[in-house]
C-alpha cells in the first residue's frame, strides 16, 4: 500500500531531478498576464491570441507526444494543451518532462487561445514554466471528509471542497455591503482598540493578555461599544468599527470565542429611528451578499421582505407572559427554574450528563434576570421571524435607556430571524449617574461570583458627565452570516479555533 510517505519521497526525488536541470523550482516571478475567467468568458475576443496563464494543476492526461493539463486560479479552471516540441528555454517543460509534474504544482504556461478537437476552451502552450513544487498530493474530496482534519489543515480544504473558498468570498462581500451601507448613510468608520484596562458593553467572560512595555493585565475587548460612545462624547455623531471581539465562552454552532462584529452608534436618535434603519441594513446585506431576501435555514422559511411590510415589534414583557405566564417585573425564580428544567427534558440534551450539570450550575449561580434570559432563548429557538423584540426589562438591559413610557423597561430591540436574535440595539444611556448606579449593580453582581456581570467603568461615566447626546447603538456580529449560509460558525470562518492536538 502506498502511504503518503512514499507518494512525498516521489516527490522530493521528482523536485532534485528538477534542480539538476538547472531549472528553479520556486521561482520568484510570475508572467502570467491573463486570468482564466478572462478566457473563459470572453472567449471570442480571445481567440487566436497569446495569452500566459498561471495556476494550480488539478489534473494531468498524457497521450504520447499530447498531453492535457487542467489548471485552476482563484477564477475557474483551464485546459493546457501541450505537444512534443523542442525546449525554447531551459525552464521550459515539454511532454517528455511531463512526468516531473505532478496534481499540486503551480506552473504558468504560454501560448494562443483556442478550441481543442472536442470543443473545449484551451491554451495551446509553447512553454509551460513551474512555479512552485508541490510535496504533498492533495487528497480526494471523498477521502476529507472529517470536520477536524478539514478545520485543522484549512488550505487543503478550500482546494478539495471549493465551496469553502466559495463562501469566504460570500462572507468578504457581507461585510463590505455592510460597510458601504454605513458609509452610504453618513457612517464614519473608526477603529477602536483590542485592549483595554477595563472592558464592557457585553455580558461575557473576557480573556485576559500582559503587555510587557507597561507591565500591567489586559482585557481583549468583548464589546466595541463603551469606546464607540466615547467618540460620540468627542463630537462624532455617526460611527461604526467592523473588526474582531473576544469572549471566553464555548464553542458552538452560534459561538466562537473569537469573531468578527459591527456596531455602530448615532447621535440624535433613539431606538425607533434605529429598527427602522437596521431593519433596511438587514435587508441590503442580504441582497448584496447572496441575491435574495428569501432563505431556507434552521428549519425555517424565512423572507425578509415580509410581505412589503414593516417587521412587526413585539414587546418582550407580552410574550414572555403569552408563552409561560412570567411576570418579568417580578419573577418568580423557582417558577424560571421548574420552566428551564421542564424545557431541557424536552431537549435533545437531556440524556447528555455534563449539559445537565451545567443546567443546575447555572440555577444555583445566574442572576435572576439571566434566568429569565435563557427563557427567552427557548421563545427565540422555535420563533422564525421576521420581527423585532423590544422593550426589554432594565435589568437585563444595564446600558439601555429607560422607557420614558414605562421606567421598568428599556429602549432595546433585537431582530429575530430563524430561532435567533440577528443584532441588538438600544436608545443609548447618557444620564452619567443612572449609568454609575447600574455599573455599581453590576460590579457588585460581578463581585457575587457572575464572571458575566459588567464591570465598573468609571472613565466612561466621566465621560458621560462632560456630556454625550441622545443616541442610537447598534450591533450585529458574523453569526448573522452564518446564519444566511446555513452553516455552523466554524464552516464560515477561514481558520476555526480548534483544540491542538
Amino acid at each position: 500500500m502506498t502511504t503518503l510517505a512514499d507518494y512525498r519521497n516521489e516527490r522530493l526525488r521528482k523536485l532534485e531531478e528538477i534542480k539538476s536541470l538547472g531549472i528553479d523550482p520556486y521561482p520568484s516571478k510570475s508572467l502570467r498576464d491573463t486570468k482564466i475567467s478572462e478566457i473563459l468568458e470572453n472567449f471570442e475576443e480571445k481567440d487566436g491570441k497569446s495569452a500566459t496563464v498561471a495556476g494550480r494543476i488539478v489534473a494531468i492526461r498524457s497521450f504520447g507526444k499530447l498531453a492535457f493539463i487542467k489548471i485552476r486560479d482563484d477564477s475557474g479552471e483551464l485546459q493546457i494543451f501541450m505537444q512534443s516540441a523542442p525546449l525554447e528555454t531551459p525552464t521550459n517543460f515539454d511532454t517528455k518532462r511531463l512526468k516531473l509534474l505532478d496534481s499540486g504544482d503551480f506552473i504558468e504556461a504560454s501560448g494562443k487561445v483556442g478550441k481543442s478537437s472536442t470543443g473545449e476552451i484551451s491554451v495551446f502552450a509553447n512553454e509551460v514554466r513551474l512555479l512552485g513544487k508541490s510535496l504533498r498530493p492533495l487528497p480526494g474530496r471523498d477521502g476529507f471528509t472529517n470536520k477536524e482534519e478539514r478545520y485543522r489543515r484549512r488550505y487543503v480544504d478550500m482546494n478539495v471542497n471549493p465551496e469553502v473558498r466559495e463562501r469566504l468570498i460570500r462572507r468578504s462581500k457581507f461585510w463590505q455591503a455592510t460597510r458601504n451601507f454605513m458609509l452610504n448613510h453618513g457612517f464614519v468608520e473608526i477603529n477602536i482598540p483590542v485592549l483595554e484596562h477595563t472592558t464592557g458593553g457585553a455580558d461575557a467572560t473576557p480573556f485576559v493578555t500582559h503587555m510587557d512595555a507597561t507591565d500591567e493585565d489586559y482585557y481583549l475587548r468583548i464589546s466595541h461599544e463603551l469606546p464607540l460612545k466615547r467618540l460620540l462624547g468627542g463630537g462624532f455623531e455617526k460611527v461604526f468599527d467592523i473588526g474582531p471581539r473576544f469572549r471566553n465562552e464555548g464553542i458552538d454552532d452560534e459561538h466562537l470565542p473569537e469573531h468578527i462584529a459591527f456596531e455602530s452608534y448615532s447621535a440624535f436618535e433613539n431606538y425607533e429611528d434605529g429598527m427602522n434603519l437596521y431593519e433596511e441594513m438587514i435587508k441590503y446585506v442580504a441582497k448584496e451578499t447572496w441575491g435574495t431576501l428569501k432563505f431556507s435555514v434552521s428549519g425555517f422559511s424565512i423572507d425578509l421582505e415580509n410581505g412589503g411590510n414593516p417587521w412587526p415589534r413585539i414587546k418582550y414583557a407580552d410574550l414572555l407572559k403569552k408563552e409561560y405566564n412570567i411576570d418579568v417585573f417580578n419573577p418568580d425564580r423557582e417558577q424560571l427554574s421548574e420552566i428551564l428544567r421542564t424545557e431541557f427534558k424536552k431537549s435533545e440534551d437531556k440524556n447528555d450528563s455534563s449539559a445537565k450539570k451545567s443546567l443546575e450550575h447555572t440555577l444555583e449561580t445566574a442572576s435572576t434576570p439571566h434566568l429569565i434570559d435563557h427563557v427567552w432563548k427557548l421563545i427565540r429557538k422555535r420563533s422564525a421571524g421576521p420581527f423585532w423584540i423590544i422593550e426589554e426589562p432594565l435589568a437585563l438591559s444595564p446600558l439601555a435607556k429607560k422607557s420614558s413610557k414605562n421606567p421598568l423597561v428599556t429602549e432595546r430591540f433585537h431582530p429575530v430571524i430563524a430561532g435567533t436574535e440577528m443584532g441588538n440595539g438600544f436608545s443609548e444611556l447618557n444620564d452619567p449617574l443612572d449609568q454609575l448606579e447600574r455599573f455599581k449593580e453590576q460590579q457588585a453582581a460581578r463581585d457575587a461570583g457572575d464572571l458575566e456581570a459588567q464591570m465598573l467603568d468609571m472613565d466612561f461615566v466621566e465621560m458621560l458627565e462632560y456630556g454625550m447626546p441622545p443616541a442610537c447603538g447598534w450591533g450585529n456580529s458574523e453569526r448573522n452570516f452564518w446564519l444566511l449560509e446555513g452553516v455552523s460558525g466554524r464552516e464560515a470562518v477561514p481558520f476555526p479555533i480548534i483544540k491542538q492536538r
